[in-house]
């Protein structure tokens, strides 16, 4: 918000953090309902040493500037360590995260609970669209790997991606 009388107007901030890899259409979608809500929405893309993935951090990045770019208030960047880390270090009040089923609220409850007590950031849960509560990254790796197909489950940038990685046209 910029312009005449938009001093001391602070942006709405918040950010949606994954490991993307890939970026499937359910985590696009919360993307996607973030940024009709919020005037920046970071993509907070993790970076897990310990775990080899399909796609390089620069990949992912790349990827989901792509599948983004048509929301025009999405940043994407990497992140390792804490979360709240992140969050303070960019004046992001709130995190974004979809709901898939009650086991993912489980999980999810108590790491708002942790962040919300380690730096008074709020964690917001979205539930996913019916059609995509099934989706993970994991899933969609594996049946591309044996030849499945997932075009109704990611970007089309993406299925290219997943064709050229995984040697399938």
């Amino acid at each position: 918000m910029t312009g005449p009388g938009s001093e001391g107007l602070q942006l709405r901030r918040a950010v949606c953090p994954g490991s993307f890899d890939p970026i499937t259409n359910g985590h696009l979608d919360i993307i996607a309902r973030a940024s009709r809500l919020y005037d920046v929405v970071h993509v907070a893309v993790m970076i897990n040493q310990s775990k080899k993935g399909l796609f390089e951090i620069d990949e992912r990045i790349s990827l989901i500037h792509e599948v983004t770019a048509e929301f025009g208030n999405v940043q994407v960047e990497s992140f390792h360590g804490l979360l709240v880390d992140f969050c303070k270090e960019r004046d992001i009040p709130a995190i974004v995260k979809g709901l898939r089923a009650v086991s993912d609220f489980d999980y999810e409850l108590q790491m708002a609970q942790m962040n919300i007590g380690l730096s008074g950031v709020e964690t917001l849960f979205v539930p996913t669209n019916p059609t995509y509560s099934f989706l993970s990254s994991s899933l969609v790796k594996e049946v591309a790997a044996w030849g499945g197909d997932v075009s109704h489950l990611v970007p089309e940038p993406v299925l290219a991606a997943l064709g050229d990685r995984l040697g399938k046209k």
